[in-house]
């Protein structure tokens, strides 16, 4: 009987794993096995003054009708994964084997597009994510010391970066950095130089880039961290201050302690979050100097006129794994500490 509630009990939740999470995987992968149909071109002989010449034209009848006869593509297996675009196993192997450095060979494969688009993406991730854990536990640290009257408006301003959009917000920076903005031109006068631009340094533009993406998430982490310090047993905190701890110590054993859950789950959402960046780039249109992996999938579909799903899906694949990868050692560790408080 217990078994038989459990299972109508949790099974609206599974309905809506299967419709919303299985199934557009399932639908990711079978389209990443696939590539589109080459246009059907057909011999055709032009005569003029001049004489008669054989050109190729594409036949878009029967183009459309192949399409619309296997909407999904030709059948490519994992070539797209191997191709240039994405793993590049060939282009991998030649450059090693003619690099004389191990920096060369690392210059060769950064020139790669996917492999250019995943150090930036795992720098933002592993850069932006600490961070944002940082800046927002000293912000909620900072504001439960405010009297009561000043947290409500000093909540509402720690918020506004979280509650901007993202596209917005980096384009407000992007026209605040610019030549003509108010930082590119306090820049310009500060290093005396009139053709400054942040925007034309690659170095430069992934620091912006990573700048904003702490912006823009810290509140997150702050409004957690913040709801989290309501909980902490004042008893304990005062206990803590006869024993004559000070405030780093009651921070340090106490505190942090306590929020420990709160910081995984702010950090397994962070390195969700940050491993699929897209907004900031298209924003700041810094894809000549940085792309992402999500930008690859946007870059790859965007076009009306020749739309690459399967290299699309693909990609999208290996994003999956990517994040999978990323957060296999923190539930690990949570699932060990799961087990120790059961046991």
């Amino acid at each position: 009987m217990k078994n038989r509630n459990f299972f109508w009990f949790i099974l609206p939740s599974l309905i809506t794993m299967l419709l919303f999470i299985a199934l557009p995987i399932v639908s990711v992968v079978v389209q990443s096995l696939h590539i589109e149909h080459e246009a059907v071109l057909n011999e055709v002989e032009n005569c003029g003054p001049f004489g008669c010449k054989k050109e190729l034209i594409i036949n878009v009848e029967e183009t459309k009708k192949l399409k619309l006869e296997s909407p999904l593509g030709q059948f490519n297996g994992l070539e797209t994964y191997t191709n240039r675009n994405h793993l590049a196993f060939e282009e991998i192997q030649q450059s090693w084997s003619q690099s004389d450095s191990i920096s060369g060979f690392i210059s060769n494969t950064l020139n790669l597009p996917f492999y250019r688009a995943l150090a930036f993406t795992l720098t933002y991730t592993f850069v932006v994510t600490p961070f944002v854990l940082f800046f927002g536990f000293l912000i909620a640290l900072g504001v439960n010391s405010l009297p009561k009257t000043m947290k409500g408006p000093t909540i509402f301003v720690s918020l506004l970066p979280m509650i901007v959009t993202p596209l917005i917000g980096s384009l407000i920076l992007f026209w605040m950095i610019d030549a003509q903005g108010i930082i590119g031109s306090i820049l310009q006068r500060i290093f005396d130089d009139p053709n400054l631009s942040l925007k034309a340094s690659p170095t430069l533009t992934w620091v912006m880039l990573m700048v904003y993406g702490i912006w823009h998430s810290s509140p997150f982490a702050f409004i957690v961290f913040y709801a989290g310090l309501q909980t902490v047993p004042s008893d304990t905190i005062e206990a803590a201050m006869i024993d004559g701890a000070s405030r780093w110590e009651r921070t340090k054993y106490v505190v942090l302690p306590h929020l420990m859950p709160l910081t995984i789950f702010i950090l397994l959402i962070q390195l969700m979050d940050n491993f699929r960046v897209f907004e900031p780039i298209v924003g700041f249109s810094a894809q000549a100097n940085a792309t992402s992996l999500s930008w690859i999938i946007y870059n790859d579909i965007s076009n009306n006129e020749d739309q690459f799903f399967g290299s699309a899906g693909a990609t999208s694949v290996l994003t999956i794994i990517g994040v999978s990868i990323l957060l296999i050692p923190v539930l690990i560790r949570t699932w060990r500490e799961f087990n120790r408080k059961v046991v």
